[in-house]
């Protein structure tokens, strides 16, 4: 198809044609027609119509089929509709099945193709079932000989992804801006409410929430698949504008310089969703989607990992008697994945703690070979350690950004070769940076080919702590994020900090995505002063591990360096990976208070109407009990079993406030309970 396009563009077939193309999949729930001059794309959950307009599309409507209700009028004019000088030359549309594998959830595509001439631009719908969203992927195609040198000749003004007119009369919009680098960032969300007005108003963020006031209508959601939003490329500014209750969606990732010929060029993409007008059906249609991005192994996907990096002393220990003694600690405890970090490559880093250490944005081949003196048998008797243990491994690994990442195939190599020698298979992906397009394209195709060509058998680790990356929205359908680097040698790591940060990112994310870690909190005391009461030495540390359930929990410490007494969380360790699995197949949600430090507070694993998991934590406070508001519906009989921590068996039915009472009998003490609903 690429080829078949690409062709049209030289030729300069001079004509208009739109292929009238109907699909219907194996599951019936799913559809993709054009017919009349109407596309029309659907599945059980939502519809979404499109005047064709010779490919540019114009929104017509969106059904929520669940309610019966249309929450969309005709707009005025397209999205993503370039300068005027560039008519369109060809249209066609096309849809295909895809069938799922280990990547991603079968879906079909609906594809409409554009011919401007000198480029072409091509707008993938993914339709799931079950799903009440549909998502668009968008590509620009320049040819090798383009009538323009600059991206800037293409288009006037922001590109426009989506652009719609509600059905609401007072929309009342609440866009979340979300934050990484969080090596300087602890305030990862931010959100910012307004009721649209007849003059044009400007919002932030990758995420926006549009309903009626009133809550008589259903809602709609819309999500900008790109990075966050202040390292966005060619951002203007925003991310979302209205005008009473027009909407639009902007900025699609196309910075001002030299374009890219000759290949099809990703975008940033967007998803529009419907949900019933409640703000918790909003985060259960937006989660709905957000697990269609990428299908979940357990065995693969779930972990708990140990990165010795976490106790600062750099890569000074690596060896291989140091690995096979960490490997001995990761089975005491009950770890089950074991990641080498920065230092076992034989191009060392700027951040060695080898003086010789300097390299960074440039790397070859021969750097990401063990390391001849610290590793001289190599990889293969530490591989053979850890299999015969149970233990997976990971390692650390920059890809070299030298000249916008030139070296993206060879550095796939080396992931893949690594993959296949010694079964490696999680790779923390550390100082990338995107400061242009052709950066951001090439590490999409690395990406791209090490979990394709493993066959989704590579985990990607994406290191959200510095410098301007992906983000929460963004590539993120090969593996998870590493979410934070925290320190006690730094005093920058406090467990409410860790706990409030993944509570207010899930009620966005799923938290199962998230890497978070826990620290050896018997290091530098110092750094925290006597009597600091939410200093990590004062608060146990099998609750610190605690706060890391409902995502990844990452040990960031050297599994050697702990005092005999951490050992005694290791059935609590062994415990929770025993239900790990089914912990994550619920959908994780935030419950009682934001943390700080004395409160109440918590997450819901929604697992079906049925049944769950609540994680309670009691801070630093006076109260042996509280009523804790939850998502429980109300009126029905739940049964609460403790599985760990310090909480009793409870038998409650949920006052019209969806509250609990429970009871934990000391400060900076926790339950994980598995709950049962009855009729």
């Amino acid at each position: 198809m690429m080829k078949f396009l690409a062709n049209m563009v030289k030729t300069r077939v001079l004509m208009v044609a739109m292929l009238l193309f109907s699909f219907t999949t194996a599951n019936s729930q799913l559809q993709a027609f054009l017919r009349n001059d109407t596309l029309t794309l659907s599945n059980n959950l939502i519809k979404r119509q499109f005047l064709w307009n010779n490919g540019e599309l114009v929104s017509l409507n969106l059904v929520y089929l669940k309610r019966g209700e249309n929450l969309f009028q005709m707009s005025t004019s397209p999205a993503l509709r370039f300068n005027l000088r560039f008519p369109v030359i060809n249209s066609v549309f096309k849809s295909r099945e895809v069938e799922g594998d280990n990547l991603r959830g079968a879906y079909l595509a609906a594809e409409v193709f554009l011919d401007y001439g000198s480029f072409m631009i091509k707008r993938i719908f993914r339709i799931s079932a079950d799903t009440p969203a549909i998502a668009c992927e968008n590509y620009i195609f320049i040819n090798v000989e383009p009538q323009f040198k600059e991206i800037e000749e293409i288009y006037d003004d922001p590109l426009v992804l989506e652009r719609f007119n509600t059905v609401f009369d007072y929309p009342m919009l609440k866009a979340i801006e979300f934050f990484d680098r969080t090596d300087v960032n602890n305030n990862l969300i931010k959100t910012d409410e307004a009721l649209a007005y007849i003059r044009e108003l400007k919002l932030r963020g990758n995420l926006l929430q549009v309903s009626q006031q009133g809550g008589a209508h259903g809602g709609v959601f819309i999500l900008k698949e790109a990075p966050c939003s202040f390292v966005q490329l060619g951002y203007p500014g925003y991310d979302f504008k209205s005008i009473r209750n027009s909407i639009t969606v902007e900025g699609a990732g196309l910075p001002e310089g030299e374009l890219l010929t000759g290949e099809w060029v990703k975008l940033y993409g967007s998803v529009v969703g419907v949900f019933d007008g409640t703000d918790q059906g909003f985060m259960y249609s937006l989660r709905s989607y957000q697990n269609s991005v990428r299908y979940r192994i357990p065995e693969r996907d779930n972990m708990v990992m140990m990165n010795t990096w976490g106790d600062r002393n750099k890569d000074a220990s690596i060896s291989e008697t140091f690995l096979k003694a960490e490997l001995d600690a990761c089975e005491k405890l009950g770890i089950s994945h074991f990641q080498i970090d920065d230092g076992w490559q034989q191009g060392l880093s700027v951040n060695s703690a080898d003086s010789k250490g300097h390299k960074w944005d440039m790397w070859s081949k021969e750097d990401w070979t063990p390391h001849a003196g610290r590793l001289p048998n190599g990889f293969k008797p530490i591989a053979r350690y850890a299999e015969e243990k149970g233990i997976r491994l990971g390692l650390w690994f920059h890809p070299s950004n030298h000249n916008s990442y030139e070296n993206w195939e060879s550095d796939a190599e080396v992931i893949l070769d690594l993959f296949r020698d010694y079964g490696i298979c999680y790779f923390k992906i550390d100082g990338t940076q995107l400061p242009d397009k052709l950066s951001d394209h090439r590490l999409w195709l690395l990406f791209e080919k090490v979990s394709k060509d493993s066959e989704g058998g590579i985990v990607i680790n994406l290191d959200a702590t510095s410098g301007n990356r992906t983000g929460y929205h963004y590539m993120n359908s090969y593996g998870n994020i590493f979410l934070e680097n925290r320190y006690t040698d730094l005093g920058n790591y406090y467990p409410h900090w860790t706990l409030r940060n993944l509570w207010q990112l899930s009620a966005y994310l799923p938290t199962k995505n998230l890497q978070v870690e826990f620290l050896n909190k018997w290091r530098n005391k110092n750094m925290y002063g006597e009597g600091d009461p939410l200093a990590p030495y004062a608060i146990p540390f099998e609750y610190q591990f605690a706060i890391t359930m409902m995502a990844q929990p990452l040990a960031w410490f050297e599994g050697t360096g702990l005092p005999d007494e951490a050992h005694d969380i290791a059935s609590v360790i062994k415990k929770y990976r025993s239900i790990q699995s089914r912990l994550h197949s619920g959908d994780v949600f935030p419950i009682g208070e934001e943390p700080n430090g004395y409160n109440w507070t918590g997450f819901q694993s929604v697992i079906n109407d049925h049944s769950g998991y609540l994680l309670v934590f009691r801070e630093k406070n006076t109260e042996s009990s509280y009523l804790l508001p939850t998502l429980l519906p109300v009126n029905n009989p739940v049964a609460f079993t403790p599985i760990l921590g310090k909480g009793k068996m409870i038998k409650a039915i949920p006052n019209s406030k969806r509250e609990i009472q429970f009871e934990l009998p000391e400060e900076f003490s926790y339950c994980l309970y598995e709950y049962v609903i009855s009729d």
